[in-house]
């Protein structure tokens, strides 16, 4: 198969190059600044246009393009970048796909904040959404890939925290975890939907290559824990003490108040319905395992 894919050089997006290359598929990357590699090809936020042949000789794309949530603090200026950089991306390849004779599959980047803070309460694919400047995120990024043409299968890849060796939601704690300051955060209780980087990869050439798969999926491991419960399972993995709980205001001071309380402080309960329906199998089905995977691959 050949898939161009966007948001290339990013956490997922590196690792899913990878692989889908290593299984013997034709990769197209798709890039913001003028080519170097024979298999970039630009595209221009400015014109939303991508250089000819545009999608016309790829059997598929996926999008995982966007400033970082948790890149710095909640500014006016950097939650305009977070909400634009899905929008205008996604927006190139709905258009792109509009002329397209070959390239029926497409696979966009969304997050499990889709459901805004919910508690406890257990939400899959079907669930409305929440409120909050994530949930609105998310809402708008999907209704932009829903504007793919019928005929083209669209996957919206709802993403849950990534646990990963370099990167991603380990990386941010781990400072804190090696000096014994990583304890939960605010009551521990909100609840964490996680999945392994290797099984996220799975997932979504899962989700590529399975016509049953259309519309949202939760990219997720069967079982969501507790902040407080990752924190243990972290902290014991590295050997280090982990009781003193992260002080709030110090979060707020670093990151932000608006971040802290939609991204730190609350959590989303999420089942993957649909990858259970296809009947995926998970590498690293406990937090436990995913931390072992992880710390055993920075080594």
């Amino acid at each position: 198969m050949r898939i161009a894919i966007g948001g290339f050089a990013g956490l997922l997006g590196t690792a899913l190059v990878q692989e889908l290359r290593s299984q013997g598929h034709d990769v197209v990357t798709l890039t913001r600044h003028e080519p170097i590699q024979p298999s970039d090809r630009r595209w221009d936020l400015d014109t939303l246009s991508i250089a000819p042949p545009f999608l016309d000789d790829v059997d598929a794309v996926i999008n995982l393009a966007g400033e970082p949530i948790a890149g710095g603090r909640w500014t006016e200026e950097r939650k305009y970048r977070i909400v634009t950089s899905r929008i205008d991306t996604t927006r190139i390849i709905t258009r792109a796909l509009g002329s397209s004779s070959r390239c029926k599959i497409f696979l966009n980047g969304s997050a499990v904040g889709y459901y805004g803070p919910r508690g406890d309460e257990w939400v899959g694919e079907d669930d409305e959404a929440g409120e909050g400047f994530l949930a609105e995120v998310c809402q708008r990024w999907e209704t932009v890939a829903a504007e793919a043409p019928d005929d083209v299968r669209t996957v919206t890849l709802r993403t849950g925290q990534v646990i990963a060796p370099r990167g991603g939601f380990l990386a941010k704690q781990r400072p804190l975890v090696r000096l014994g300051l990583g304890g939960p955060m605010g009551s521990g209780r909100q609840y964490l939907s996680w999945i392994s980087l290797r099984d996220h990869v799975a997932a979504m050439i899962a989700a590529l290559t399975d016509e049953r798969v259309r519309g949202p999926i939760n990219l997720v491991a069967p079982e969501p824990v507790p902040n407080s419960e990752f924190i243990d399972a972290y902290a014991s993995a590295m050997r280090r003490p982990h009781f003193m709980p992260f002080p709030t205001p110090a979060a707020k001071l670093v990151f932000g108040s608006q971040l802290v309380e939609e991204a730190l402080l609350t959590g989303q309960r999420v089942r993957g319905d649909v990858l259970k329906a296809i009947g995926f199998e998970f590498q690293d089905a406990t937090i436990d395992a995913a931390i072992a995977t992880a710390l055993r691959q920075t080594r």
